[in-house]
């Protein structure tokens, strides 16, 4: 028995599944899947990707030589990886691929709560959806196996609650990785429209069959009692650990567990004739209670996220959960009305507060200055004391959203992003930028790892001076600083001078991160 994250158990599960090659780029609540797989499997290929649709390819082109790969992102990840993981499911796999989405439902660490099924349905390939830290670990091999079998891509999708939390894992034995076997079908692969038709006829072909292995999933069962019941629970993934804490059965509420998708429509349509109404509770969005409507047709009463019985937005609870199923609850404990609120800072000694000291003082002289924010730890300096980014919407967008503001009229207009962000999805911003000489001033906030998601590698640590020239910067307009209060006059002096120039010009301050400086000096004692 191991005492495991949900994280580490979908790690383990893969390793002891034989995969050979585990792709990633950090985000949470997926990053401890790679870390642990780095930490305690040696044998199998891992290093941080520069992006997740990097991470992707790779894992592809692994899965086409024959091995079984492992490709982990959170959810908004998807959208960056959306074009080799939908076409994934039209070249079809030779070796098992599992794509892992960790979905952060009432955004603890985002900026949306979308849902990867959505992704999986629309590429129309199997999607799993355990329900406990064992049912992750339990559900690799099986989804490698049916991978391989089916020779598409398989979508296991988890949320923040599964992912952090811990449980005690029973493992196995641990299967042996694939021998290399590249596959010489090359009409599978090329996706020449000729073929690309071909291939997608196949994929369509193959959803009968990806219904039957639902029907007949271990992970898809009924939990019915008596031969009716008033109330009928379709629980999902997580969900069902929140109903079956309620005691459905003293209720005499059924339950039908779904963890495998597309969904099971047959044991549904049974489920549903015993049941005088039916309560959805998954974790995200409506995604299924929209097809059981569909599928039951709209006479039949369904409850859910749609109806208001659960609520329309966030996590899903044991207690909200219970309420819809007419459970009595205790009072709740409400931390907003007995805990002080706490919000984030960034780290005291940490470079990027010196970076946003100096642009507030510069940018106070210009009456219509914007500054445009990115993804990463420093997005804090959107909130007190700084208070000086206007905009944060996805990664990369500092740059492509100054360039554009800049191309509406507004001066100066100024990017501020990481460098993990910018190797991630900025550079090709940056290009457009000098493509049109468009006239912001790029600040590159480089403290020398992905400090957001607990300092993993950067992919462009040491190499910005280089790749901006290379992209085409000026070389006098790639300026680098220190970012400390005692190099402030130098530091504000020569944003002055880039926000006077007319084109695209990169600032980088450099700093080591203070967590990562930290644990190098703890480790050096040792």
């Amino acid at each position: 028995m191991k005492l495991l994250l949900g994280d580490e158990a979908i790690a383990l599960g893969a390793v002891h599944a034989g995969i050979s090659g585990v792709y990633a780029y950090p985000g949470t609540p997926s990053t401890e899947i790679t870390e642990y797989i780095q930490a305690h499997a040696p044998e199998v290929r891992s290093r941080w990707c520069t992006n997740e649709k990097t991470a992707m390819e790779a894992a592809l082109g692994m899965s086409y030589a024959g091995k079984r790969s492992l490709v982990c992102m959170k959810h908004v990840g998807m959208n960056v990886a959306a074009d080799a993981f939908v076409n994934s499911a039209i070249t079809g796999v030779n070796g098992g691929l599992v794509v892992l989405a960790a979905d952060d439902p009432s955004m603890h660490s985002s900026q949306n709560e979308q849902d990867s099924r959505f992704y999986g349905k629309f590429a129309m390939i199997p999607i799993m959806e355990p329900s406990s830290q064992q049912e992750a670990y339990d559900m690799m091999p099986y989804a490698y196996a049916l991978s391989e079998e089916l020779k598409l891509p398989v979508l296991m999708r988890v949320v923040t609650r599964l992912a952090h939390s811990r449980a005690e894992i029973a493992v196995r034995e641990p299967l042996t990785q694939n021998a290399l076997n590249p596959d010489n079908e090359r009409t599978h692969w090329v996706l020449l429209p000729g073929n690309a038709r071909r291939q997608y006829a196949s994929l369509v072909e193959k959803q009968a069959q990806l219904v039957e292995k639902a029907e007949s999933s271990p992970y898809n069962k009924s939990v019915l009692r008596s031969e009716r019941a008033k109330l009928g629970i379709i629980a999902c993934g997580i969900a069902y650990n929140y109903v079956m804490e309620n005691d459905p059965e003293a209720q005499g509420i059924a339950v039908l567990k779904v963890s495998q998708y597309p969904l099971p429509e047959q044991a549904i349509k049974e489920f549903a004739t015993r049941c005088e109404a039916l309560l959805i509770a998954e974790d995200g969005q409506p995604v299924v209670e929209e097809q059981v409507g569909a599928l039951l047709g709209a006479g039949y009463p369904i409850k859910g996220r749609l109806t208001g019985d659960l609520p329309r937005m966030g996590e899903l609870t044991p207690d909200n959960v219970g309420a819809a199923m007419g459970v009595p609850t205790a009072p709740t404990f409400v931390a907003a009305q007995h805990v002080m609120p706490r919000p984030p800072a960034l780290c005291q000694g940490c470079g990027h507060r010196d970076v946003y000291d100096a642009l507030n003082k510069v940018a106070a002289e210009y009456p219509d200055a914007r500054i445009f924010g990115d993804i990463g730890c420093y997005t804090l300096g959107a909130l007190p004391p700084f208070r000086a980014i206007d905009s944060c919407v996805d990664m990369g967008a500092s740059i492509t959203m100054a360039k554009g503001a800049a191309d509406a009229g507004v001066y100066p207009a100024i990017a501020v992003i990481g460098d993990s962000t910018f190797t991630h999805s900025g550079m090709t911003g940056l290009l457009d930028a000098i493509n049109d000489n468009s006239n912001i001033t790029v600040v590159i906030s480089d403290n020398l790892t992905t400090a957001m998601t607990g300092g993993q590698d950067s992919a462009g640590t040491n190499k910005f001076e280089a790749i901006c020239l290379g992209l085409g910067v000026e070389p006098e307009h790639v300026r680098v600083v220190v970012p400390l209060p005692k190099n402030m006059e130098e530091i504000t002096r020569i944003i002055r001078e880039e926000i006077a120039y007319q084109g695209v010009s990169v600032i980088i301050p450099r700093r080591e991160c203070m967590q990562t400086l930290k644990r190098k000096l703890r480790n050096n004692k040792k």
